[in-house]
């Protein structure tokens, strides 16, 4: 019985299933591997320009409703990059060692903005006054909860968790780890079409058209379509603002097209070095610290994610719980570190560096390092960061419409350790991505009708603990595909090897696979002093 397709020419291997790929291969630069270093400053600084759109996308929406005006928004961005810049540094060097740029996080934004509408705050008049105590609120908030992540991370019960994940329960909360950040891509483009339009259609065709077409050893057009495409439609917007496109236009539309409205480049200062407890010293509240853990958590997981997706584009081999685990701990000390400085979010991996590791195919720790360093030279020189601060959030978005997609790729491509003819598979897949899509599409609506979220209880601290932990996509994910996974049809002689769970057994402990110390061995010989298990 033919098996199907026409024709004679191709062999018996033509119909051969893809050969599963424990490192992904294509890759020009692997996690230990650096470019030359023209390349390789020009590739990190594309991942400065990546990650500042988050930190501005945070800043501008806490500091407003804590009182602060454009000098404090200002502020607040430097200290996010400063503080980022060092963390970064801490995970790449002691922490899960994988190519990724440690970042504000979007998890903490519900507490953080519950605490900036506090009705002890209102009854202060001076704006100045009102967003310092907000800030030391948070503050406060974050350093308790930054110790929830340090304790999950460094006594190892992350660890525990990630050796009972298999690639099937992974698929799910990685995928939604890029694709549940959807309502910050087209939907912010669409803000400002004009602009954010082009920005995708120039990234997309510079990215993936055009090395095709034009085949170079010596330029690979890949490796800088963001900073091209970015510089391209910069250089557009300025000229449809300079010719006066929107002087008639919309507030709303003014704000997001035009290249003079961030407000952040006169007023940054020229030099300012961020310091510990700038703002005073922090405040804890009980309530405010709970809420914050919510947050906490779903940035573990989140993490995670994006540790999973750096591993691959990275091209190395499977994350050993152990090294998930030291990853989450150090994590812990970055949101440790916002909080004694002041930043206004707690720490997370970002998913749109990750994504830029897939396009750029440079998985290069050394070149995140390098994106550290620009972090911190710009967080401290005010004036020339704040230019690039004020890039127009619509080309941001276009950015992400691309970066959050290669994201929720490497979740999907985990599919080819399992068995895709599985009715098990089948179920605990399309059910845990419909439901980690569908319950926070829920929490968020009801949240914007209502003004609170389902639960609604008289315990502030309690309704945004639930509502930070069902208002992720990857988070609800997680929990609905490993409870399945864990839990439906265990018994079955089939099951360990539908869901790929062979695969990963040699990576369930450090020393199993001699790759793991290539990729993730600490530096200075400092294994022997803090060993991975």
């Amino acid at each position: 019985m033919a098996v199907g397709g026409g024709g004679g020419g191709g062999g018996a291997n033509e119909f051969q299933p893809h050969p599963i790929k424990e490192q992904l291969p294509g890759v020009d630069f692997c996690v230990s591997s650096t470019p030359n270093w023209p390349e390789a400053i020009l590739v990190g600084f594309q991942h400065y320009l990546v990650m500042i759109g988050t930190i501005v996308i945070i800043s501008t929406i806490i500091v407003p409703l804590m009182g602060g005006g454009n000098v404090e928004k200002a502020e607040v961005i430097n200290t996010f990059l400063f503080v980022a810049g060092i963390n970064t540094l801490l995970e790449t060097s002691f922490g899960a060692r994988l190519p990724v740029v440690t970042t504000a996080s979007y998890a903490f934004l519900i507490p953080v903005i519950s605490i900036a509408l506090s009705s002890r705050f209102s009854t202060i008049v001076d704006p100045r006054q009102r967003f310092k105590q907000s800030m030391r609120a948070v503050q406060g908030a974050l350093i308790v909860s930054s110790f929830v992540q340090m304790i999950v991370g460094f006594f190892g019960f992350w660890r525990i968790f990630a050796r009972f994940l298999s690639p099937l329960a992974a698929v799910p909360f990685v995928t939604l780890t890029g694709l549940g950040l959807f309502a910050h891509g087209f939907p912010q483009l669409a803000k400002c079409i004009e602009v954010g339009l082009p920005e995708l259609i120039i990234l997309v065709v510079l990215s993936q058209y055009v090395p095709s077409i034009i085949s170079s050893k010596r330029v690979a057009f890949h490796r800088f379509a963001v900073l091209l495409s970015i510089v391209i439609v910069w250089v557009y917007a300025e000229i449809l603002t300079a010719a006066g496109a929107y002087d008639r236009r919309p507030v709303a539309t003014q704000t997001s097209c035009r290249t003079d409205r961030s407000g952040l480049i006169s007023a940054a200062r020229w030099i300012k070095v961020p310091y510990p407890f700038q703002w005073g010293r922090p405040t804890f509240n009980a309530g405010e610290a709970f809420a914050m853990m919510g947050s906490a958590l779903v940035a573990i997981v989140e993490s995670t994610g994006v540790y999973i997706a750096a591993s691959r584009y990275g091209s190395a081999t499977h994350v050993p719980p152990s090294v998930l685990s030291r990853g989450v701990g150090w994590q812990g000390i970055g949101t440790l570190l916002f909080g004694i400085f002041g930043a206004g979010s707690g720490a997370t991996a970002s998913v749109e560096n990750a994504g830029l590791l897939g396009l750029t195919r440079v998985g290069s720790r050394r070149v995140i390092q390098i994106a550290a360093g620009f972090m911190l030279f710009f967080s401290v020189l005010g004036k020339f960061g704040a230019v690039l601060a004020s890039i127009p959030l619509p080309i941001v978005a276009a950015l992400f419409c691309v970066l959050f997609a290669y994201v929720a790729a490497a979740g999907l491509a985990l599919l080819q350790y399992c068995n895709l003819n599985s009715f098990r598979l089948k179920f605990i897949l399309g059910f845990s991505l419909f439901m980690g899509l569908s319950v926070p599409q829920y929490f968020n609506e009801y949240l914007l009708i209502s003004d609170h979220g389902p639960v609604n209880t008289r315990s502030i601290w309690f309704n945004d603990f639930v509502q930070v932990i069902f208002s992720s996509p990857a988070t609800v994910a997680a929990i609905v595909a490993f409870l399945l996974d864990s839990t439906f049809s265990r018994g079955h002689s089939s099951t360990h090897r539908d869901s790929g769970r062979h695969w990963w057994a040699k990576f369930r402990y450090y020393h199993q696979d001699v790759r793991s110390e290539e990729f993730y061995a600490l530096p200075y010989k400092l294994n022997r002093f803090f060993p991975s298990f």
